[in-house]
């Protein structure tokens, strides 16, 4: 129904910094995109919020990224973006862009999309 293409991952040492993209894209018109975010998901751990963006202006941010991450949208393009700066060892997981919304404003316009997911290591 609504496509998510993630790009930015990659390998970089610690306190170093990664910007991660996301655009939404589906057949026809996306009516409402009400969020945009991102979770992400290490080994042997569950998936846990990164920050999300509502296309009212709202911004959330997990705990352990507070002050480190910046989540921004652009409304025009269906994109959000992740800039990660002092990045840490303990960032290393595969991160995931989430959007949720209506393609059409019809309860079964409803999504609650997701991407492949995007691998980011820190290591020096």
């Amino acid at each position: 129904q609504v496509q998510l293409v993630e790009s930015g991952g990659g390998l970089v040492q610690p306190g170093g910094s990664l910007r991660l993209s996301c655009t939404a894209s589906a057949s026809g018109n996306i009516f409402n995109l009400v969020a945009m975010g991102w979770y992400r998901q290490a080994p042997g751990k569950q998936r846990e919020l990164v920050a999300t963006a509502t296309s009212g202006g709202s911004r959330d941010y997990g705990t352990s990224v507070k002050g480190r991450f910046t989540i921004s949208r652009d409304n025009a393009m269906n994109a959000v973006y992740l800039q990660m700066n002092s990045l840490k060892p303990e960032d290393t997981a595969v991160y995931y862009c989430n959007a949720q919304g209506w393609t059409t404003p019809t309860p079964s316009g409803r999504f609650d999309s997701w991407g492949q997911g995007t691998q980011v290591t820190v290591s020096s």
